[in-house]
């Protein structure tokens, strides 16, 4: 059985066991959370949350993910611009879905 879960601004597709990255949470290692935002549960569709689904998990850890550069030119100003950003994520483990 898998779901559809909302976290963060984002969706993921999830079944039991799996383990994902998803935008910081605050939450120590360890800690169970759940979810109740459930856009789907198997073949149950929501309008737009499924009524009385949610989704548990455990953290693992929380890590900074890899450096992305953000580069700005503009041609022949002169004008160059390099930063780089390094977002943090929450590891978690899904561990049940009910619904």
């Amino acid at each position: 059985m898998f779901a559809v879960i909302k976290t963060g601004g984002k969706q993921y597709k999830v079944a039991e066991n799996d383990v994902i990255n998803i935008e910081k949470l605050e939450a120590e290692d360890g800690a169970s959370i759940t979810f109740d935002e459930v856009l789907m549960v198997g073949d149950k569709v929501g309008t737009p949350t499924v009524s009385g689904a949610s989704v548990s998990a455990t953290v693992e850890s929380t890590f900074k993910d890899r450096k992305v550069i953000v580069f700005k030119k503009q041609r022949r100003q002169n004008h160059r611009r390099k930063k780089g950003h390094r977002q943090t994520l929450t590891r978690v483990r899904i561990t049940a879905i009910s619904g």
